[in-house]
């Protein structure tokens, strides 16, 4: 008699107590609005990127007057009036989740506001022509919402702050990817420290719903289109080991430039422009963006996504160029202290080097190499190979690149720790330093 009176007691406990269900319900609901604000932010960023784009098609002199006035502007309403809004967005998120950060400090890295706030800087940054991403910063746009649903809900519902945050983190790479399992693999990789028993299947739950979301309207769409890999046999295993090896090391090199450069730290003479002067620094490093960016024909401003697809489609392009172009412009752009993300540019850049060392070894399918170029880098830079791979796999036609995929993600991660210390949990003990510090008596 014993597991009928636990079953009937467990009913009772999950579907008669009407709390429980307006937490859950709460959750769900704001799971929507966060997937649907991280599809509005794609919308008008991509909008005013399109803008930005007919404006440097018709006068091909006006990023330079453009680009580092927009840029210069960005930051000083960013320092001015949203400090928690500047950079990625996922330290901010990380931060916040640091048990050192008390409740009611939260706000200084996450909140509402600053999801606003991050959605227009961000999409400013773009109509800039920035060489940036909105994947990073839809982490905390979600995050903030998601962690508004705390007002309204009871005190017992077993739902904490860092449950809502980690839902809200992983909710915006859901939605702004496509992808509900990237969205779960970023909660559990990056974002996750103490699992919550009690609330963890909600939470899942809210995590895909917004990336589904995202998929509803969008339809499954991914931001460089399908890839097609073939020639998945035993000629991939060279050039695919040289592609691997070198995303690993590009992508440690990044991660440590900009560590060094978002530090704070006033090494040399451009640090310490930088903290004394912050937006004619930021204008500085527009002009450099912009210079690129003509240069390079316009390749280099935004995502690249363009770019990307064209390299696809198998566009000839000079090998080395644009790798090292999009480099250098991504870094201009983060060091500038704007509000951007770094995951787009990131499979942009890879993509370049994936399809550069298949030039220079005449390896016929391209396409593969680009996919290990992609998850390699991305792994590299994030140091977050599970979520690298879960994403690149979405864009792949076919299963027959999974272990490939995750190898590449796996060995390049390895590769850049050895060159660099973990790029987001760096630059969250700095936003850290942004706590009130407490006397001591």
């Amino acid at each position: 008699m014993q597991p009928n009176h636990n079953i009937r007691r467990t009913f009772r406990k999950e579907f008669s107590d009407w709390r429980v269900w307006r937490s859950r319900c709460l959750v769900m609901a704001f799971a929507v609005l966060a997937g649907l604000a991280v599809v509005g932010f794609t919308a008008v960023s991509e909008f005013a990127f399109e803008h930005f784009s007919a404006m440097a098609g018709r006068w091909w002199w006006s990023p330079l007057l453009w680009t580092p006035a927009c840029t210069a502007a960005i930051v000083w309403l960013t320092r001015r009036y949203a400090a928690g809004a500047g950079g990625s967005g996922i330290p901010q998120v990380m931060a916040a989740l640091e048990p050192v950060t008390a409740p009611e400090k939260q706000g200084l890295f996450v909140s509402l506001k600053l999801s606003v706030a991050k959605v227009l800087l961000t999409t400013w940054g773009l109509l800039a022509g920035l060489s940036l991403g909105r994947e990073g910063p839809s982490v905390q746009v979600a995050a903030g919402i998601m962690l508004t649903a705390r007002r309204w809900l009871p005190e017992r519902s077993g739902v904490s702050a860092h449950g809502l945050l980690v839902a809200g983190g992983a909710a915006g790479i859901a939605a702004a990817f496509n992808t509900p399992l990237g969205g779960v693999m970023f909660a559990i990789e990056e974002l996750s420290r103490t699992p919550e028993q009690r609330s963890s299947g909600l939470l899942m739950a809210a995590i895909v719903l917004a990336g589904l979301m995202a998929v509803s309207i969008n339809g499954n769409a991914t931001y460089f289109g399908w890839i097609h890999a073939t020639g998945i046999d035993a000629s991939l295993i060279v050039p695919g080991l040289i592609v691997t090896l070198a995303s690993g090391l590009a992508g440690g090199l990044f991660s440590r430039l900009l560590l060094a450069s978002l530090s704070g730290a006033p090494r040399d003479w451009f640090s310490r422009m930088r903290a004394s002067r912050p937006v004619w620094f930021a204008a500085g490093c527009g002009l450099a963006v912009a210079v690129i960016g003509v240069y390079s024909g316009g390749t280099v401003f935004g995502s690249s996504s363009d770019h990307t697809r064209a390299i696809l489609a198998g566009a000839e392009h000079e090998p080395g160029l644009f790798f090292f172009l999009k480099f250098i412009a991504t870094w201009f752009t983060a060091w500038s202290g704007v509000p951007a993300g770094i995951f787009a540019p990131s499979l942009a850049i890879g993509a370049a080097l994936g399809n550069d060392i298949a030039l220079l070894l005449h390896y016929p399918h391209a396409s593969t190499l680009i996919a290990l170029g992609m998850v390699g880098f991305l792994a590299a830079a994030t140091q977050a190979p599970l979520t690298s791979f879960i994403i690149v796999m979405e864009m792949v036609d076919g299963h027959a690149m999974v272990l490939s995929l995750m190898a590449c993600a796996l060995v390049a991660r390895s590769v850049s720790h050895v060159l660099s210390p973990p790029l987001y949990a760096n630059l969250a003990q700095a936003q850290l330093m942004r706590l009130p510090q407490t006397s001591s008596p």
